[in-house]
């Protein structure tokens, strides 16, 4: 199989089911941004990480593959049976997010991202996460998207940031509380 077909160089794809559509169709946009966090997510797993991080992002990873080929698919047209996200893949990162807190000093102020490059890495997954939700909830908008990819795009946001302040625990980096102009005066 050669890795370019010349399908695509009017700007079409086909997706799953047989369904071709500009490449600028916000389903595309959706699984190229799951794509992209997955990238992310391997980047932050090659960091020096603690095993267990490195165990927990790698089962992240599946579950974004398994989100991308959900997202890949025409709802309409597609018959193929796809791999599904499951209840306690979301209740795994709850899980993982509980115990990281049980660690960390309380929230009391928003931080600024950053104090090292693992912990900016984190951020940045968080917010191409965040851009992967607001995407496919509009893309759910005009067409089925299973509501079990929203939660996990949700949750996992929420992980990627109490994984950032845990990093920032572990590696004995200083959080950077961040204060209004108005409340500095």
């Amino acid at each position: 199989m050669k890795i370019y077909t010349k399908t695509g160089d009017a700007g079409s794809t086909m997706l799953i089911g047989g369904l071709r559509v500009p490449k600028s169709h916000i389903r595309i946009e959706a699984y190229g941004t799951v794509d992209e966090l997955n990238a992310y997510v391997g980047l932050i797993r090659d960091q020096d990480l603690a095993d267990h991080h490195k165990h927990i992002l790698r089962q992240v990873q599946d579950h974004l593959f398994i989100m991308g080929s959900n997202l890949a698919a025409a709802p309409e047209k597609s018959k193929m049976k796809l791999p599904e996200l499951l209840p306690q893949d979301i209740q795994l990162l709850e899980q993982e997010i509980d115990t990281m807190e049980d660690s960390l000093s309380p929230l009391r102020h928003f931080i600024l991202p950053g104090g090292s490059t693992l912990v900016s890495y984190c951020h940045i997954a968080r917010c191409i996460c965040r851009r992967a939700e607001r995407i496919t909830v509009q893309l759910e908008q005009e067409s089925f998207v299973d509501k079990i990819i929203l939660i996990y795009l949700n949750r996992l946001s929420d992980y990627l940031f109490v994984l950032s302040r845990k990093v920032a625990q572990d590696n004995q980096i200083e959080e950077t509380a961040w204060f209004s102009r108005e409340s500095r005066s």
